[in-house]
């Protein structure tokens, strides 16, 4: 079992939800985060000051799926949020030890 998560643009979450749907992703968990990368944010101006903006708004997208499933959500994932430009994103996967399902106590795969 792998858990893959995401951080994209957050214009882009509606593209990745249905992508990850035609995949066959069951569950995903989504979170409203700040970060920066390679853009090190920007500045703006505001009523004619200017401010540095240094974390940017994103979206983490987490799937946790079956080792088969991985490539074809990581797949989906980076045709649905990739625009060419600086601040798509990146994918972390890492293996998941043990899922437990809190209602029923399935576990690992069955719990997914």
């Amino acid at each position: 079992m792998k858990l893959i998560c995401a951080i994209i643009k957050p214009f882009k979450l509606d593209d990745v939800r249905e992508a990850l749907a035609e995949v066959g992703a069951t569950g995903i968990t989504i979170t409203e985060v700040k970060g920066f990368g390679r853009q090190n944010g920007h500045t703006e101006m505001y009523r004619g000051a200017e401010y540095v903006v240094d974390f940017l708004p994103k979206i983490k997208v987490e799937v946790a799926c079956s080792d088969q499933m991985s490539d074809a959500v990581i797949e989906a994932i980076i045709e649905a949020a990739n625009t060419g430009k600086i601040g798509d994103g990146k994918i972390f996967v890492t293996p998941l030890e043990q899922v437990i399902r809190i209602r029923t106590g399935e576990l690992d795969e069955s719990a997914l």
